[in-house]
């Protein structure tokens, strides 16, 4: 009784050991099938794609949004924002009249979905996109642009020299899968010495403005005085026909009557008339100036 006791003893350890190896190898199984389940599948949200690699080598087809199955553990995932991406980028350039040119652009941008595969093949990661091929490409769109037109014509066509940038700046970057949506000027700045060059012009042409307008100034003036003159002859032409005519002698009266009146001569003591009371000039004789005299 006490071997069979023994011997079920070991039966029910054996059995029970088994079993918990059993559950062990089951839990392992387990793990490693939600392991390998999680890494079987990729989700992409909605404005983004990724890009496959197994082994070290992209897989052609970029993956858009939603679920997507993928390889375990060999494979790697480079997820790229397609959303709208926003830069400000330098240039410098010389101009069509060699003057220096600096200005500032915001670059709104976006990476093209079909050509995403390209772009980690090519250029990797965002910043490299930025730093090797969205500034120089900028930079040269800059120099074509300006080169067209001398620094005060990029001054004053300001949105002509965006068009012209935006051209150049758009069949650069599209070869390399960037679409470009939108630039902006955000500074535009020339050398020292032609800020002290249109300073000068500004002052010249003020002047030159000032001169022209003294110059009509007097040009009126001396037509203004040449009416006067013109009035003044035409009034003495017909003063003197006046008095030419039958009459005449009744408006030098008048004058002289009404310029007394008006304090503008003294009354006359004496009046003498001429020989001839029709036809005579009347002489006034101030009669006080005869008593004053010695």
């Amino acid at each position: 009784m006490t071997n069979d006791k023994l011997n079920i003893g070991e039966r029910n350890l054996k059995n029970q050991q088994f079993g918990n190896w059993q559950t062990t190898v089951f839990g392992i199984v387990l793990a490693i099938l939600v392991i390998i389940g999680l890494n079987s599948f990729i989700i992409i949200n909605p404005g983004q794609a990724g890009v496959i690699s197994i082994l070290g080598k992209a897989r052609d087809g970029a993956l858009l949004e939603g679920i997507h199955v993928k390889p375990p553990f060999i494979t790697v995932i480079d997820v790229y924002d397609l959303t709208v991406q926003k830069f400000e980028v330098p240039a410098e350039s010389s101009t069509k009249d060699l003057q220096n040119l600096s200005a500032r652009f915001a670059i709104n941008f976006r990476l093209d979905p079909i050509k995403v595969v390209e772009v980690r093949r090519k250029q990797g990661t965002l910043e490299n996109i930025v730093s090797k091929i969205i500034a120089p490409q900028t930079q040269e769109a800059f120099k074509i642009a300006a080169a067209r037109r001398t620094v005060e014509e990029a001054i004053t066509k300001r949105s002509e020299l965006k068009e012209d940038f935006d051209q150049a700046l758009g069949d650069r970057l599209d070869k390399y899968g960037i679409i470009v949506l939108d630039t902006s000027v955000v500074d535009l700045a020339f050398s020292p010495e032609f800020a002290r060059a249109v300073e000068e012009k500004q002052i010249a042409e003020q002047r030159a403005q000032r001169a022209v307008y003294v110059a009509r100034e007097a040009e009126q003036e001396a037509q203004a005085d040449i009416n006067r003159a013109k009035g003044r002859a035409e009034a003495q032409r017909l003063l003197a026909e006046t008095l030419k005519a039958q009459g005449g002698q009744l408006v030098l009266q008048k004058e002289a009557i009404e310029a007394w009146k008006t304090g503008g001569a003294q009354m006359p003591k004496v009046l003498v008339m001429g020989n001839d009371s029709k036809n005579g000039v009347p002489f006034i004789f101030n009669l006080g100036n005869v008593q004053n005299q010695p």
